[in-house]
């Protein structure tokens, strides 16, 4: 029985450290092709420098693994004074003077090639493995980071060492018609499960909650259905609006989504990285903040889902008289099976947004159509604790974001597989329109 053990904790370390080296792979890979002005880009408060990103991750691990796990002292004695995300405040990351891109890298480098040496001479604990997949996560939630921080800077797009997601592969329906779902009410547990091999505290744990029955779109909002919202001028109509978000509108003076704007022939184009491109009809929408989803459900007399709405529409199975759901939770709206390229666009394995009526192989047993990938979704919900919240080792990550932020649930295009699950809660503050993210909607 040991030797079974010690076999499958080995077999475990490899996969770790595997997984380490594939997820600093790509993290490089969508920052090092920049040039020495790109990597501090412009100074804005909503982004931080590509350089940071670079030296952040690093900091991380060593915080985490090393530091925490081996009581070392931290490789680069500087490295709290310029990657702590906590205590260094984003406006003043740009001015900060950072090692070069070169020194970077050796030094991050440095880190992982401590990290994983540990695996050579540790069966990684179950503490271990926590902190592991903590700093795993993490630099993956920042490779996605990364990518929206050269949408927001106008970058061309990295060239990545990815498989690639191919029209074929999206298996796209034309006869396919956007419509609801009805979803059966009653008590769901809201929340990650004890057999999940990773979740972050905001997930813990399945809690019981009664939702009614309610009906919600199929697929996220399309570009052809934002597009009348904007020509029948939502921007301006006050009525809509929430206080909080027509202020937003006035200061930021939109009139429009961000990355929006008419060309010569008084038609909308939109830019996508570098690139400016016509609007096409069934791609979901995409760069709207919450204010803007919420406005648009008023218009549509709609509303957004709540995150118990999307996550039992996402996970329940419908019990076979069709009254109810069963107990049944999954991980994936298709099931348990980790993703593969037909269920979800994520990745980067398309390198952008897809068609609504894609992939129909990762349809939740409702019916439901990319619950995971494409557009991170908004939901109506506020970011807040489950009942008996406490605090994981990682105490900055969660908690200082309660009561401020919005929930979005599924994942986007550019979300890392290993991230993403039904129960997994992202967080923004409602004015943040340059993530990837759109919303469905809900029927009133």
């Amino acid at each position: 029985m040991e030797r079974t053990i010690t076999a499958s904790l080995t077999k475990l370390g490899q996969e770790i450290a595997d997984r380490l080296v594939d997820t600093r792979q790509r993290e490089l890979e969508v920052i090092t092709d920049l040039t020495n002005e790109q990597l501090l880009g412009p100074s804005m408060r909503i982004v931080e420098p590509p350089i940071w990103e670079l030296g952040h991750v690093g900091w991380f691990q060593d915080r985490w693994i090393l530091q925490n796990l081996d009581k070392s002292e931290p490789v680069d004695e500087r490295a709290d004074s310029l990657y702590d995300s906590f205590n260094v405040p984003n406006d003043q990351r740009p001015a900060l003077r950072y090692p070069s891109l070169g020194q970077t890298i050796e030094n991050i480098t440095d880190i992982l090639e401590r990290v994983i040496l540990r695996l050579d001479s540790h069966n990684p604990s179950d503490e271990e493995l926590y902190f592991y997949n903590l700093v795993l996560n993490h630099e993956e939630m920042h490779s996605e980071t990364m990518q929206h921080i050269r949408q927001t800077f106008g970058y061309p797009a990295p060239k990545l060492s990815v498989k690639k997601l191919n029209i074929k592969a999206l298996n796209i329906n034309p006869d396919y018609e956007l419509h609801d779902v009805a979803i059966p009410g009653g008590t769901y547990m809201l929340g990650g499960t004890v057999d999940l091999p990773f979740i972050f505290d905001n997930e813990k744990w399945a809690h019981p909650v009664e939702i009614k029955p309610f009906h919600i779109s199929a697929t996220p909002v399309t570009f052809s259905e934002y597009r009348k919202f904007v020509d029948e001028g939502g921007y301006q109509e006050r009525s809509i609006w929430s206080d909080e978000g027509w202020e937003w509108l006035k200061m930021s003076d939109q009139k429009h989504p961000i990355y929006w704007k008419m060309d010569n022939g008084g038609e909308w184009i939109w830019r996508w990285l570098d690139r400016w491109m016509a609007l096409e009809p069934f791609l979901p929408i995409i760069h709207v903040n919450w204010f803007e989803a919420n406005a648009f459900c008023k218009w549509a007399d709609r509303r957004l889902p709540t995150e118990a709405e999307w996550e039992l529409a996402a996970s329940a199975a419908p019990s076979a008289d069709g009254q109810s759901f069963t107990e049944e939770k999954r991980a994936y709206p298709w099931g348990d099976q980790h993703p593969r390229l037909e269920h979800a666009n994520l990745n980067s394995a398309a390198g952008g947004i897809v068609d609504v009526r894609a992939l129909p192989a990762g349809d939740s047993a409702f019916g439901l159509r990319q619950m995971i990938g494409n557009v991170w979704e908004w939901t109506a919900s506020t970011f807040e604790p489950y009942p008996g919240y406490v605090i994981d080792p990682y105490d900055t990550y969660s908690e200082p974001s309660f009561s401020q932020q919005k929930v979005l649930r599924g994942g986007c295009w550019a979300t890392r597989p290993h991230v993403i699950r039904n129960s997994f809660r992202n967080f923004y503050t409602p004015d943040r329109n340059n993530i990837f993210a759109g919303f469905r909607t809900v029927a009133k």
